[in-house]
């Protein structure tokens, strides 16, 4: 048995320390955290201090159970899991739960896992900060007590199975505000003017700084132009500088890395966590723009020796960002001399981002120089003026420069000629083009992450899981969506007349954006009109600083929970007993037929219309919405529409098929199967030769799923997944050995694969690592998100039945720690 025995939260993290520490070392991991809250009522004693009841994780029992032993034999136990709080707080749960003793137990913490930052930590251990670790539980305590509190009302009063969160629904009402901005905004059109002017046989472009708001008016200017003789009036060269950016922060990464690769704020944790583990960047969590001075050093002489010693210039960043946590380094390549690394091509792309920033941010400024060229008339007012920019020393350019959020962006510098004052210069084109003004841009995952940075919301460890909660609790959809055509008005000089054109353009159309659902709205409303100051923006970043003091010892945790508790549970009590019902109803209008009242609302299933009065003798009609219609907006006619369905299409293999819209969108029922319909259809109009085709394709792919059954067994079949092969057994679903062709396994060799007997199905193993996973999720999903190393890392998901039985077995134990 070794003498020390180190606990990290990840299996990829402790692979890597394994390297750099001698046979005297056990590395092992916990898998993330190893206890919460106790699931079972509120796990907070409110009135007796706002005490903890923690309870290990089922799923970690047997994680818990030999670490337990390993550590009994081991001399020393160091704690090496992350800097930050959360890593903290699961190294004092560790602590408390192994029963560890002081005497023999070390925290060690480290920025990058190489060998130095190893040995150094070995060399520099320190006792567990609690100050860390009660900010951490006042986190997690006050979020219970947000969740546990509202989210009842909301099943009250809008519907079950609705969910509230500090952070969460704050982010809700960024994006639900956006969408409310961009739905009223009222679009103005004007004209800009540009011109293409020749000097020399080198041709640039030139704009009108002024815009005519109407077609009289640029028509008017166009007619002046005619015959007109231009000339530079003046001529200002001015030397400018660029500076690079500093290096990433978490949110920074994930602004950049949504801009340039395409990643969501999830992927990009995953593959920054999956590096950091694997030794190749430092922590990915961190509000810090600082680098340490070996970093600096290590930046210049890989800059000296890859682009000359005229590149180099070292600098130092101070974070701007509300509320810095940590006192951490940027993320930044453990090794600068390396410029790749990676597994697979994403941790590469990734890497290479992270590299080729911090290696700019060392880099000289680019010069430049800018040119302003004004062009007179002789029969004008007005100016043109064209811009330009050329390069003198590219500076950090050479390796990189950072992306913005501006979509809307038509200011275009180019290169200009060589121009003198006084010159004649020839007009080869001069057109007016009909322009709109655009509304505020809904929010990418990458802008409300910096919007949430700018208000102080959130912590860079919460950006990803925010996201994730409020688009897995049917809040926000992120989706595309296309645009629809417009019409401009073109004016365009050719020869000695103007051409006046209407042309066509497609707008609005919306890429990874996100949008905020009926439901979303409805809860917002609800919570902003009951609970404003739960969702305040000031609230919310008020509790983040609240939390930083305590991380520095300036505040006592329980104080805080209490004084927030007390007032928000009385309002709670009085918001559920006076409060009525909300449904985002609307009153449409009359039904032309019956004469009945129309609403639209939120019901079960969702967003509805329905005609008639739920307390007449005659139920009322109800129709859902499509995926493209809400609440706030659908007009009469457009719900009148939707009691047209169901319609009949026409008939295929002497059977009708029948268009309608149930509780997962637009279908085609044919012969008692249901074939879903495609977002780029119509259920209202869709045709037989369009609905025939949907139902052969789905067949088609049912048939390419099947690569085997068995007639002694049907409920066992081998079938084609979107992660692969795997294997059915009636509602379970198990990963199938890489070295076995699925087709050839026979039925016996499938039973031992799942190790399931029909007669005497065995009791299942619980902890991490089985291969069992639910019906809906192929295995080979599973098995990828065990290797990602996240903080908190699920065992995969076991029946309800043989949970329950092992849980008797061996009960979690609980325990009533304060801090």
């Amino acid at each position: 048995m070794a003498k020390n025995l180190v606990i990290v939260e990840s299996p990829a993290k402790g692979k890597t320390i394994e390297g750099f520490l001698g046979k005297d070392y056990t590395v092992k991991s916990s898998f993330g955290h190893i206890r919460d809250l106790a699931k079972k009522g509120l796990g907070i004693n409110t009135e007796g201090n706002f005490e903890p009841t923690y309870e290990i994780d089922p799923d970690k029992i047997n994680v818990v159970s030999e670490l337990k032993k390993l550590a009994k034999n081991a001399e020393t136990v160091w704690l090496a899991t992350d800097e930050d709080r959360e890593g903290e707080a699961i190294s004092w749960h560790l602590y408390e739960a192994l029963e560890l003793a002081k005497k023999n137990t070390k925290r060690i913490v480290f920025h990058e896992i190489t060998k130095k930052a190893i040995n150094n930590a070995i060399e520099n251990p320190r006792n567990i900060d609690i100050n860390l670790v009660n900010a951490q539980q006042a986190r997690r305590i006050l979020d219970r007590l947000v969740g546990f509190e509202l989210s009842p009302v909301l099943w009250k009063k809008i519907k079950p199975s609705l969910s509230a969160g500090r952070v969460q629904s704050a982010a809700v009402r960024l994006i639900v505000e956006r969408e409310r901005e961009y739905l009223d905004f009222q679009t103005s059109s004007s004209f800009r003017v540009t011109a293409i002017f020749e000097s020399n046989g080198s041709s640039f472009k030139a704009e009108l700084p002024k815009r005519f708001v109407t077609l009289n008016e640029a028509e008017t200017f166009l007619n002046n132009c005619l015959n007109a003789q231009f000339k530079v009036e003046n001529l200002e060269v001015k030397p400018a500088k660029r500076s690079p950016a500093a290096p990433f922060t978490t949110s920074t990464l994930q602004q950049e890395a949504a801009r340039k690769l395409g990643f969501s704020v999830a992927q990009t944790m995953r593959l920054a966590q999956r590096l950091y583990e694997s030794g190749k960047i430092t922590y990915m969590r961190t509000d810090s723009v600082n680098l340490s001075q070996e970093a600096v050093n290590a930046a210049k002489s890989a800059i000296q020796k890859n682009y000359g010693d005229n590149y180099s210039f070292p600098r130092q960043y101070k974070t701007k960002s509300k509320g810095a946590q940590e006192a951490h380094e940027a993320i930044r390549p453990s090794y600068m001399e390396v410029n790749s690394a990676g597994e697979d091509n994403q941790e590469r792309k990734l890497y290479e981002l992270i590299w080729k920033r911090t290696i700019a941010s060392q880099m000289a400024d680019a010069q430049l120089e800018k040119t302003n060229v004004t062009i007179s008339s002789n029969s004008l007012k007005e100016n043109f003026v064209a811009q330009g920019e050329v390069i003198k020393f590219d500076g950090f350019l050479k390796v990189y420069l950072e992306s913005t959020d501006d979509e809307n962006n038509e200011n275009d510098e180019g290169t200009l000629p060589l121009l003198k004052i006084g010159q004649d210069l020839k007009n080869k084109e001069i057109l007016a083009t009909e322009r709109f003004s655009y509304p505020p841009s809904r929010y990418t995952e990458a802008s409300l992450v910096k919007k949430l940075e700018e208000l102080g919301i959130g912590r860079p460890s919460t950006y990803a899981p925010t996201i994730s909660t409020v688009i897995n609790r049917g809040y926000v959809v992120k989706e595309d969506r296309m645009g629809r055509t417009r019409n401009y008005n073109l004016l365009t000089i050719i020869g000695n007349k103007i051409v006046k054109e209407i042309k066509t353009e497609n707008t609005g159309a919306e890429k990874s954006k996100l949008f905020p659902t009926d439901m979303g709205m409805v809860v917002n409303d609800f919570l902003v009109q009951h609970f404003d100051e739960i969702v305040d923006y000031n609230f919310t970043a008020k509790v983040e600083q609240e939390f930083d003091e305590i991380a520095d010892g300036m505040q006592e945790w329980t104080k805080m929970i209490r004084e927030f508790y007390g007032p928000f549970h009385k309002h709670v009590e009085v918001t559920t007993e006076t409060s009525e019902r909300a449904s985002g109803e609307r009153k449409l209008g009359i039904d032309p037929v019956s004469g009945k009242n129309i609403y639209v609302r939120i019901g079960r299933f969702g967003p509805l219309v329905q005609i008639g009065e739920a307390s007449e003798e005659e139920k009322p009609r109800f129709a859902s919405l499509r995926r493209d219609q809400r609440l706030e907006s659908i007009t009469l006619e457009e719900a009148l529409d939707l009691f047209k369905l169901p319609r009949v299409i026409g008939v295929f293999e002497d059977k009708e098929m029948v268009a309608a819209i149930g509780r997962f969108g637009p279908y085609i029922r044919h012969s008692s199967s249901f074939y879903s319909i495609p977002k780029t259809d119509d259920p209202m109009t869709i045709e037989v030769d369009r609905a025939v085709e949907i139902i052969l394709a789905k067949r088609k792919a049912d048939s390419e799923k099947l690569i085997k059954k068995f007639d002694e067994n049907p409920d066992v079949q081998i079938l084609n997944g979107r992660w692969g092969p795997y294997l059915a057994i009636q509602k379970n679903n198990y990963k199938l050995p890489k070295d076995r062709v699925p087709a050839d396994l026979s039925l016996e060799e499938c039973y031992q694969i799942a190790k399931y007997d029909p007669a005497n199905p065995p009791a299942e193993k619980k902890g991490w690592g089985s291969k069992k996973t639910t019906a809906k999720r192929e295995p080979v999903k599973k098995a990828a998100r065990k290797s990602e190393g996240t903080k908190s890392p699920k065992a995969s998901v076991k029946k309800a039945s043989a949970k329950k039985a092992s849980a008797k077995k061996q009960k979690p134990k609980k325990t009533t720690k304060k801090a």
